[in-house]
């Protein structure tokens, strides 16, 4: 299997996120050497006001100081202490690179060089993490790697976690940062890559669409009105891509790949000019 490494938005993420909490704690530490600087000069100038009172004789004045003195190192600031090197966010994207990675890494030693793994393609519906493109058709794949119980209606996802004992700890919804479920991201993007693909190919297909669950533990629980197909593991997907009978054939799997790559690298740049010039203006609003 040929794999294309079209954009890294997870490892993206993550390394931004890596370099908030560098920048954070950079920032902690400067504040504090800037505290310990004023603590240590209030410290000095209660100690030169007790000496001169010491000197010219000013009892009152000098027990003042004493008190002063001890009042001052009383106020010593407390360095920050980062209890972790990792933040939850940090290992929940690591975590999700690691799925993405397992499914290139199974998917690459199962099927031949007749199959293509896009990663990272992007349009103006969002991300897909992988479009699988072969023999069988075109799979946009959606990977999620989470340790739960997941429950589904519709395009509504909610999980459960349970501890060892079999008690509910964490509940919620699986969303993304716009508040879109697993489904609908997939969907979104692939509905944009679906209307595009129509008007450049002159024979129609349909893209299969699938969320994978990748964690060891992930579970599928109640479900029903599903609007994308639902696996826990790569052998599951395997069995799917493999299923039908080969429906495109190689000249029509390399224009589609030429069509994914142009229309990715279309929004790539789109995406990178609107990000400039929203750059420019914030600068121009500072001024």
């Amino acid at each position: 299997m040929q794999i294309i490494e079209l954009s890294d938005h997870p490892g993206e993420r993550l390394q931004a996120v890596v370099r908030q909490r560098e920048r954070a704690q950079e920032q902690a530490l400067a504040a504090y050497e800037q505290e310990l600087a004023r603590h240590r000069a209030n410290v000095a100038a209660a100690r030169t006001a007790r000496s001169e009172a010491w000197a010219r004789r000013h009892w009152l004045a000098w027990l003042r100081g004493v008190f002063a003195v001890w009042a001052e190192r009383g106020r010593t600031p407390s360095r920050p202490v980062f209890y972790s090197e990792t933040t939850d966010q940090e290992a929940i994207l690591t975590a999700g690179i690691e799925g993405e990675q397992l499914v290139a890494n199974e998917a690459g030693r199962a099927l031949s060089d007749d199959w293509i793994l896009l990663r990272g393609y992007r349009n103006s519906g969002g991300e897909i993490d992988h479009l699988l493109l072969g023999p069988g058709g075109l799979f946009a794949i959606e990977v999620k790697h989470r340790n739960a119980t997941v429950h589904i209606d519709g395009d509504e996802w909610r999980f459960e976690k349970y501890d060892r004992f079999g008690n509910l700890v964490e509940e919620g919804w699986i969303t993304d940062r716009g508040g879109r479920s697993p489904s609908r991201q997939v969907n979104d993007s692939a509905d944009v890559l679906q209307r595009f693909l129509d008007s450049r190919c002159h024979q129609r297909f349909e893209i299969a669409r699938i969320v994978l669950l990748t964690h060891p533990r992930s579970e599928l629980g109640s479900h029903r009105n599903l609007t994308v197909s639902v696996a826990t593991s790569v052998d599951t997907v395997l069995d799917w891509v493999r299923e039908p009978a080969p429906t495109l054939p190689p000249a029509q799997i390399a224009e589609l790949q030429q069509l994914i790559e142009r229309d990715h690298r279309h929004h790539q740049l789109h995406n990178g000019s609107r990000r400039k010039t929203g750059q420019q203006g914030r600068r121009l609003n500072s001024r």
